[in-house]
């Protein structure tokens, strides 16, 4: 891996949610009213959170899952009601806090770990899936590809991920993005081809031992993600 560029980029994830982004990702993940540009990021998260929970077994119960970015923690709570044992972590300590302070009884006999810190870290032990939504999107094909490859070395079933797909729509977003203020910035998003990011994968000591399954994309409005699955052969 690239340790400089993820340590680096990593970093600026963590600034920005905790000193910027904290309030408006609150009212993001909640039921508040919203104008018409952040409704549609809303509507298609929604959307993705549904897709990777139907691509994780209906019952649950008696598995570890990691929510790689849990941000507030809503699909950590949804795979705790199946029976889930969740480690849900995030860069951000304000996201973390405020998804404790949003977790409720869980019923279904699961449970859900909220922790700060990287996803990586190998003392959280292994699992038998991960979900990383939206938790490699500011990372580099390469870095996020190294990473992934981290999470499948103590992964025994399936690692879901979501990735930004390489589109001009997408890049022309981006550049308007980057003329924002640098307060109101966040870290933009690394693009990926599908093709290149595959071989990339397939190429990968570890994760060549694993197979691509289902992808789907979701467009609404300025969300668009690419959601892909790979499972151990």
């Amino acid at each position: 891996m690239s340790q400089p560029s993820y340590q680096e980029r990593r970093g600026q994830i963590e600034t920005y949610f905790d000193r910027t982004a904290v309030q408006a990702w609150a009212r993001l993940t909640s039921d508040a009213p919203l104008g018409r540009i952040r409704a549609t990021v809303r509507a298609g998260r929604d959307q993705m959170r549904a897709k990777l929970l139907s691509w994780l077994p209906h019952d649950l119960s008696g598995q570890r899952l990691l929510d790689a970015g849990c941000g507030t923690g809503a699909l950590a709570v949804e795979a705790a009601r199946r029976g889930a044992d969740v480690v849900a972590i995030d860069l951000s300590p304000k996201l973390i806090e405020l998804a404790r302070e949003r977790l409720g009884q869980v019923p279904g006999g699961g449970r859900v770990e909220f922790l700060s810190g990287d996803m990586l870290d190998p003392a959280l032990g292994r699992f038998d899936h991960v979900v990383a939504m939206d938790s490699v999107i500011h990372y580099r094909t390469e870095d996020a590809v190294a990473a992934l490859s981290l999470l499948a070395q103590r992964t025994t079933g399936s690692i879901l991920f979501t990735f930004a797909p390489s589109t001009p729509l997408l890049a022309a977003m981006i550049r308007l993005g980057r003329l924002l203020p640098r307060s109101d910035r966040a870290p933009w998003l690394e693009p990926m081809a599908e093709k290149t990011l595959t071989r990339l994968m397939q190429q990968d000591p570890v994760l060549s031992a694993w197979t691509g399954g289902r992808t789907e994309r979701v467009s609404s409005g300025f969300y668009k993600s690419q959601a892909m699955e790979w499972s151990r052969q």
